[in-house]
């Protein structure tokens, strides 16, 4: 049963002179992005028994992808795990060909800092999301297609940043769905990227939304310390989790019936099914205090096997399900 199973530190990758604000882990178990591309085939076999001791190297980064002018805010991999697409503050994207580490294309039409980015379940589509309030999709060529909000879109758009914004893998329901600082959720039709259902209950701006495997759900939380639960069939929100702190990532398991929210506290698992806390992560050491330590991003393994945890030190740090077994979402 899930409720058996745990997650335990099994390294950490170092490399980042800053805080880690993104993670893409690829579909196999190749290497993964978080703009430092990192071997993790031969990670450390020594386990850190000492709670005070540093735990080990869980790898170590081979490539670093440079050509962004700002800050990087978010990147993703496509299916394949052949490229890399990134969001940055410098108001662009960028495809990434990991083979080479070279730029293959450049995404240019946001007027503010690009805050989030998606590959669509076939890698056809790109959609992302910036500071000038809009949500844009475009082809893999680089051209824009569709542009929601700002003077688009009839009114329908968002009226702050939106923070968030991540494909449907439903075929049946092809959506775009994007979270913002105006408090709401909104999902879109991907044909014509027409408002489909406005989701609002939180309290606080939106910060981060995450769909499921399966695409019958969606999660999303912010500033207001709560992660709402979404049904996207029917438009509504089925029930509400509190993470007791400002939310700044969150994803579902691969194959396990858990959302995982990274906050200013730690990194809460929750078993969907109870609806309970079932593990609390914490670092294992403390920052100085004119620093604090706080995970900003998290990804899975395609396997439901490693949990992968941005933090603001700089490093990532690697979580291990033990007891591996699980069930589908």
């Amino acid at each position: 049963m899930a409720g058996q199973e745990s997650l335990t530190l099994a390294g950490v990758l170092r490399g980042h002179n800053d805080m880690v604000m993104a993670i893409a882990a690829p579909m196999d178990n190749s290497p993964f992005i978080s703009l430092l591309v990192w071997d993790i085939t031969n990670p450390s076999t020594a386990v850190a028994t000492d709670p005070e001791a540093a735990p080990p190297e869980y790898g170590v980064s081979y490539r670093r992808l440079t050509g962004h002018s700002h800050f990087v805010q978010d990147v993703v991999l496509s299916s394949d795990g052949q490229f890399a697409l990134s969001g940055s503050w410098d108001g662009e994207l960028r495809l990434w060909d990991l083979a080479t580490g070279r730029t293959t294309r450049r995404f240019v039409g946001h007027t503010k800092d690009v805050l989030s980015v998606a590959f669509s379940v076939d890698n056809r589509q790109i959609v992302s999301a910036a500071r000038d309030n809009t949500i844009k999709l475009w082809n893999t060529l680089g051209e824009c297609k569709y542009t929601i909000g700002g003077d688009h879109g009839a009114g329908e758009g968002h009226t702050g940043w939106v923070s968030c914004v991540r494909f449907s893998p439903n075929p049946m329901a092809p959506t775009i769905v994007s979270g913002s600082w105006d408090r709401s959720v909104k999902v879109w039709n991907l044909t014509n990227c027409k408002l489909r259902t406005k989701l609002e209950a939180h309290n606080g701006y939106v910060n981060a939304v995450a769909v499921s495997p399966d695409g019958s759900l969606c999660a999303s939380g912010g500033k207001d310390g709560t992660t709402l639960l979404w049904d996207l069939t029917e438009g509504k929100m089925l029930y509400k989790l509190d993470a007791g702190a400002i939310i700044h990532s969150l994803c579902f398991s691969p194959n396990r019936y858990w959302l995982c929210a990274a906050t200013e506290d730690s990194v809460k698992i929750w078993d969907l099914e109870s609806k309970l806390v079932m593990q609390d992560l914490k670092p294992e050491v403390q920052a100085f205090k004119s620093q604090m330590l706080y995970c900003t991003s998290l990804s899975w393994s395609a396997d439901g096997s490693t949990l992968f945890a941005g933090y603001t030190d700089g490093t990532i740090r690697v979580w291990k399900v033990s007891g591996f077994g699980g069930y589908a979402i």
